[in-house]
This record gives structure tokens, C-alpha cells and sequence, in this order.
């Protein structure tokens, strides 16, 4: 019941109810960033439980489409217990790749289930210039990181974010794309012409590029205990928002192109009954079909 009433009050706050600067007293002012320029490096922060079979689209698409006017580390927390995710990192940490360095986190379950927990070690360690929070389910097209590379320079931003992102309708688990994913470890491909352009109004869970000064100073979440406290099963992203609220914007829009992602119905890292399961893809459908419908009214 107190994590219940914690929940809510940071979700009340995060609405810019309560000043930021009760939680987050640090955050370095824009003069105090630096407006690097150059050939910059990016930090991508992913994390994965039971979604091997999207991760492999992301991974290969830093395989097949390589950047070259800046360098990545990829980051993937997962969990040794999920050993078809093992196993594919396994298989891409022995694909050299120009540009591109490997960094494999394995951490208890339990930690992982609290996405902040991941995003906040990466943020406070992270030696990039920039770091983009993901999802295992985007991808990064040809011309992407090189767009993202040419908008980076000399910025000082917080917190910035695509303004278009390209995705597929919900996809059932039985999909062909999903179906390729699951047939083990390789780099694989997708067919582009079943993705839609959608508008990003702000800084979404894995659309958050933010300024690599900012987290090692701020962290991710990391003055709220409640986001950065194991659970036994998945717990909802709602510190997505409270990152927002903590680095006062909603991100400013840029233009990258190529950054698609995999929108998919079943919920695999979610536990629970049968029944439970149903309504979860019940509502995650209703959704869906509600922001769609939200955006097309709004464009």
C-alpha cells in the first residue's frame, strides 16, 4: 500500500505539481554543459526480459547500417536467467563492427524489472557525449545515427527526441517479423515498407537522447527510491515521465531519420494469469487505437 501511495504522488508531481527541485537540486544549468562538436560518441541504453526476438532487429540494424560520424557504445541490461537473450548478445559481441563497442550488463531479474534501476547506473557511469534511453524494440535505419550526429552539434540541451518515428501496426506473436525474430541468434533485417510515420511530441521512454554532462550529474530518477527499488515482476515505466519532470522539459524535437520501431500486442515480460493477460492486450489494443486516433485529429 506505501509504494501504492509513493506511486501516486510522484505521478501527481511529475505533472509539475511539486517543483523539481525538491527531488533533483543539481541539475547543471546550460552554461554549465558542454557544446561539444566533432566526431561526438553516443551511449544507447536498451535493457531486455523475454523480447530476444525484437533486440535482434535492434542490434542488427547497428550491424547493418554502421555510423561513421560518431561512435556507439550499445548497452543491453538483461538477465542471465533469460538465456535466449544470453545467447544472442553472445552471438553479436563477436560481430566487430566499425564504430560500434559492445557493453553487455548482466544484473538480478529483479533489477531489471525496474527499468530506472539500469538507466540509472549507465547514466551516472556513461563517458559519452550524448545517451539515448531505449527499448529493444527500436531501430536505428540507415542515416539515422549520422542525422543524429550532424543535429548533436554544439547543442546543450537537456533532453531531446526524434520528431518522427516509423512503426508497424500491433503485431500479434504469430507475425512473420516476430515469428523471424524468434529462429535464434543472427543479423536480420526488416521489411520497411510496413511502417507507418508517426509525430513524437515529446520525450517518450525509448526516445530520450539526453546530454551525457546531465546524467553524470543527475543520474536517471536517482534521488526518487522508489525507482530505483528491485521488484519481483515488471513494473510499469512510469519513471519516464518523473525523468522529464526531474530535467524540466519535455524534450526538444529534432530531425532523425530512419528510427523505427516494432509496436507488438503481447506484453511477454509481463507475469500474471491468463485472464490478467487478456486484459492487459485488451487495453493495450484500446490504446493504441486511442493515440492513433488522438494523432491523426491532432495532424
Amino acid at each position: 500500500m506505501w509504494n501504492l501511495i509513493r506511486l501516486a504522488f510522484f505521478r501527481f508531481a511529475a505533472g509539475g505539481w511539486i517543483p523539481a527541485g525538491w527531488f533533483e537540486p543539481n541539475l547543471p544549468a546550460e552554461s554549465e554543459r558542454a557544446a561539444r562538436t566533432g566526431h561526438l560518441t553516443l551511449e544507447v541504453v536498451s535493457h531486455c526480459w523475454n523480447y530476444s526476438h525484437f533486440l535482434v532487429y535492434q542490434l542488427s540494424s547497428l550491424v547493418l547500417f554502421p555510423p561513421k560520424k560518431l561512435d556507439v557504445t550499445m548497452t543491453v541490461f538483461y538477465s542471465p536467467e533469460d538465456t535466449r537473450t544470453e545467447a544472442l548478445l553472445a552471438f553479436f559481441g563477436s560481430q566487430a563492427v566499425p564504430g560500434v563497442s559492445w557493453n553487455w550488463q548482466p544484473i538480478p531479474k529483479q533489477e531489471l524489472f525496474r527499468r530506472g534501476i539500469g538507466r540509472n547506473w549507465a547514466a551516472l557511469a556513461t563517458k559519452a557525449d550524448w545517451v539515448w534511453f531505449t527499448d529493444c524494440d527500436l531501430m536505428f535505419r540507415e542515416g539515422c545515427l549520422d542525422s543524429l550526429a550532424d543535429v548533436l552539434q554544439g547543442r546543450r540541451d537537456a533532453l531531446l527526441f526524434p520528431r518522427e518515428e516509423r512503426t508497424t501496426d500491433l503485431l500479434a506473436e504469430d507475425n512473420p517479423m516476430l515469428r523471424a525474430g524468434s529462429s535464434g541468434p543472427q543479423v536480420l533485417d526488416i521489411d520497411s515498407s510496413s511502417f507507418t510515420t508517426r509525430t513524437i511530441t515529446k520525450a517518450t521512454g525509448p526516445l530520450q537522447i539526453t546530454h551525457g554532462d546531465v546524467c553524470r550529474a543527475v543520474g536517471y530518477c536517482r534521488n526518487i527510491s522508489l525507482y530505483q527499488q528491485p521488484v519481483e515482476s515488471f513494473a510499469k515505466c512510469h519513471e519516464d515521465r518523473a525523468f522529464r519532470w526531474l530535467l524540466r522539459s519535455p524534450g526538444e524535437s529534432i530531425d532523425v531519420p530512419a528510427v523505427y520501431r516494432i509496436r507488438h500486442i503481447a506484453k511477454g515480460r509481463y507475469a500474471g494469469s491468463e485472464t490478467r493477460s487478456r486484459f492487459r492486450t485488451w487495453l493495450r489494443v484500446w490504446q493504441s487505437r486511442w493515440r492513433d486516433w488522438k494523432q491523426g485529429k491532432a495532424s
